[in-house]
């Protein structure tokens, strides 16, 4: 009772982007840093990678972190958002911060949070960073929440910067062009500390490099280094996303059994390798088999959910957090390779994404259930309906994600159709309660 009052003051008293978008970002450093110097400034002498990026952080900072700590290093982990449990978001070889580690800290600093009123956001990295000092960690990943520049998360000199990818999200935010998102993904590369680009775009490319060659830092773009061969796709929640990796166009890794199974994850695996061939650089002790054994197992390292997660065999259902144009698309390609007959989308979004880029490029041959997460955020089914028969595709309006969900596994059963559960974290979130 004593953690669920706690959350319910830290969600109620202090905004939250998770529920409530735009209104809870705030364009600058300065109460992050207070609060940081109310509690000692943790964050210096952590040792960190720090990772931003459109699509992919997540994925990326899980994976990272499974191979440290399968190699023996006491690793945190800082991600967002939550899907199900607060906690999620700060854990330490894969455990969550504790109930009471929470509980007492929100009682500890409750007299510095009501006189800062930072943001949730920038109270959770005060939180997670005082959580790492205490525990002595030897390496923390900390992924980005939104953007990098002004993220409240930039306060640390990491080992390795990663970015992952960029695309058109938070554009309201970022900037309305690849380059301006670019820009500020690229606040988080310091002076002197080689940086990582996962995946190479030409419109972006010659910025990364320019802001890298100023702040005196080696870049490395992961996919002209290093290369998927072999690729095989599993269709069952038991299979493993199967290749081999090469480097400089010489077998580096093979054989390797990947547990996260979509596609998509072979481009965030290269900019993760190509890390971790930096760590060794600098002296860090990461050996093969080590990775090997990591990549196979992170979600049970890690406790990573709602990537391509199949979370049922009969009907075949699958959840997958994609929240954007270049994620959704990425997860649409990994449909059409996946053997089914018809497709039973539970989809919904939230109001600040751009809804339209996503329309337009769904199958119009889908079944729809149209629902929205149980959020202020959230695009009321309704209104997503109607958006989407302007481009044709049908289905109806549900209550709820469960009652969406139920519904498109009904019309499913004893069929090898699909059902899909996509388009926001939240509606994710909410449909995964039935399968933990």
């Amino acid at each position: 009772m004593l953690y669920e009052s706690t959350l319910k003051f830290l969600y109620s008293q202090l905004p939250m982007f998770q529920r409530v978008g735009i209104f809870a970002y705030r364009a600058d450093l300065m109460k992050t840093k207070l609060i940081l110097e109310e509690l000692g400034n943790p964050h210096k002498g952590l040792k960190t990678i720090h990772i931003a990026g459109t699509n992919g952080k997540g994925s990326t900072s899980h994976t990272l972190a499974a191979i440290l700590q399968t190699n023996g290093y006491k690793t945190g982990l800082y991600t967002s958002p939550h899907l199900v449990d607060f906690r999620e978001r700060i854990k330490v070889n894969g455990k969550p911060v504790g109930k009471m580690y929470v509980c007492d800290w929100v009682k500890r600093n409750r007299k510095a949070l009501k006189k800062i009123h930072p943001s949730f956001f920038e109270m959770t990295v005060g939180l997670a960073f005082e959580y790492f000092k205490e525990q002595e960690v030897d390496i923390a990943v900390i992924e980005t929440g939104l953007g990098g520049r002004l993220d409240s998360t930039n306060v640390i000199y990491p080992e390795v910067s990663v970015i992952t990818n960029i695309g058109f999200d938070h554009t309201d935010i970022l900037g309305e062009t690849l380059v301006e998102i670019a820009n500020e993904k690229a606040g988080i590369i310091k002076r002197w500390a080689p940086v990582v680009i996962s995946e190479t775009h030409p419109e972006t490319e010659k910025l990364f490099k320019e802001i890298a060659e100023k702040r005196g830092c080696k870049i490395y773009f992961a996919d002209q280094n290093f290369k998927i061969k072999n690729l095989h796709q599993p269709y069952s929640a038991e299979g493993y996303l199967n290749f081999n990796v090469f480097k400089d166009d010489q077998p580096f890794l093979r054989l390797i059994e990947l547990d996260l199974n979509g596609n998509y994850q072979t481009k965030n695996i290269l900019g993760v390798l190509q890390t971790i061939d930096v760590l060794r650089e600098k002296g860090y002790i990461i050996k093969d088999d080590k990775i090997k054994k990591a990549l196979s197992n992170v979600k049970k390292l890690t406790g990573l959910m709602g990537r391509w997660d199949i979370l049922d065999n009969a009907p075949l259902t699958i959840c997958d957090v994609a929240h954007n144009a270049e994620g959704i698309h990425e997860v649409l390609n990994q449909v059409k390779l996946t053997p089914h007959e018809r497709l039973h989308f539970v989809f919904g979004m939230v109001k600040d994404k751009d809804i339209t880029k996503v329309l337009k490029i769904l199958p119009k041959d889908a079944a729809y259930y149209f629902c929205n997460a149980d959020l202020p955020r959230a695009l009321e089914a309704k209104d997503l309906m109607d958006q989407a028969s302007k481009y044709h595709l049908k289905g109806e309006v549900y209550p709820s994600v469960n009652d969406a969900l139920k519904a498109a596994q009904k019309a499913a059963e004893d069929s090898d159709d699909l059902v899909l559960i996509s388009g926001s974290t939240f509606v994710v979130a909410e449909a995964l309660v039935n399968y933990l």
